[in-house]
């Protein structure tokens, strides 16, 4: 079933330069709706607070943790949110409280509704684990420790959302 874009669910995610947690929660959460079989309900991206990359394919190691794991991130490119996302999406979710606060400052009171962090839809967020921390400066193990908890957290997102907008049952018997 081809749902129309303006009633497509929009999520973007945000990471400070886009090309590490945001791109990987992009490619994990669109295969999670896909796998799904909601992909046409969904509209899906990431961005990053700073253009010190656009343009840019995500890091190297992202890409490799994520092909090991199934996740294509082969046509991602790095971008800055614009002033347009903040209107355009339902749900933008920053990685990090850094990146949260320069989303706030950044977007128009009455979109402010749509600004969160990935991980309070995780059940790790009730443990106190708020933020998917930037492999950047780590090991292949941080970027496989930012799967995990975006695995996770993007499961939990994708269940929400479908309950909310009673997704599962108003598309079940229409793929």
């Amino acid at each position: 079933m081809k749902v129309e874009e303006h009633l497509k669910t929009r999520v973007l995610f945000v990471c400070m330069g886009n090309i590490c947690r945001s791109p990987t929660a992009e490619a994990v959460f669109r295969q999670q709706v896909r796998d799904a079989g909601f992909e046409q309900a969904f509209h899906i991206d990431s961005a990053g607070t700073h253009d010190y990359h656009e343009g840019e394919p995500p890091d190297e190691r992202a890409q490799q943790a994520a092909t090991r794991r199934g996740y294509d991130t082969r046509t991602l490119r790095a971008r800055r949110v614009h002033e347009r996302d903040f209107e355009h999406f339902h749900y933008i979710l920053a990685m990090d409280k850094a990146n949260l606060a320069i989303l706030r400052q950044e977007c128009p009171p009455q979109y402010s509704h749509k600004l969160g962090l990935l991980m309070q839809y995780s059940r790790r967020f009730s443990q106190g684990v708020e933020e998917v921390p930037d492999p950047y400066f780590g090991g292949r193990q941080g970027f496989e420790h930012v799967l995990n908890m975006v695995e996770e957290a993007g499961q939990e997102l994708l269940n929400r959302i479908c309950q909310e907008k009673n997704i599962g049952t108003s598309l079940l018997g229409k793929r």
